[in-house]
């Protein structure tokens, strides 16, 4: 992660974190969708991840990325289009498909991600992160979720 800034001044990235949802999930499940999401971005590019937070009292916290995450909505068809258009570009993606609400563990959620038709899987979530201008145009014309 690259900061270009003083101490009060806003950050810079040259970087952007984006989740994209299916829209037409229950909240509970966007809500799920979203941190499987995030932990995939963290475990891919740790450099991103801030420091510990320490609180007055000196106790230790764990890290947080250090970047805003961006959360966008779509429908099924937009989000294979924004996964066609992040492997083309060269993103770091990290998938979540329907079969995985099924699932109870890391290894069945590899094995449902696996048994997805390559070239239309039932998308519910993506992380993207890469160059800003290249995030950008992977998501452009997505609404921003609500």
């Amino acid at each position: 992660m690259t900061e270009t800034a003083a101490p009060d001044a806003p950050v810079r990235f040259d970087t952007k974190v984006a989740l994209v949802i299916r829209a037409d999930l229950p909240v509970w499940r966007k809500l799920n969708v979203a941190a499987f999401l995030a932990t995939g971005i963290a475990a891919a590019a740790p450099e991103a991840l801030g420091e510990p937070y320490v609180d007055g009292a000196g106790r230790h916290y764990g890290r947080m990325l250090g970047q805003p995450i961006l959360i966008f909505a779509a429908d099924g068809d937009r989000l294979r289009a924004v996964r066609d258009g992040a492997l083309e570009r060269g993103l770091t993606l990290v998938p979540y498909v329907a079969a995985m609400f099924a699932t109870g563990h890391d290894a069945a959620n590899r094995a449902a991600f696996r048994a997805e038709d390559p070239a239309a899987p039932d998308l519910v979530g993506l992380a993207l992160r890469g160059p800003k201008k290249t995030v950008d145009k992977t998501v452009k014309g997505l609404a921003l979720h609500g």
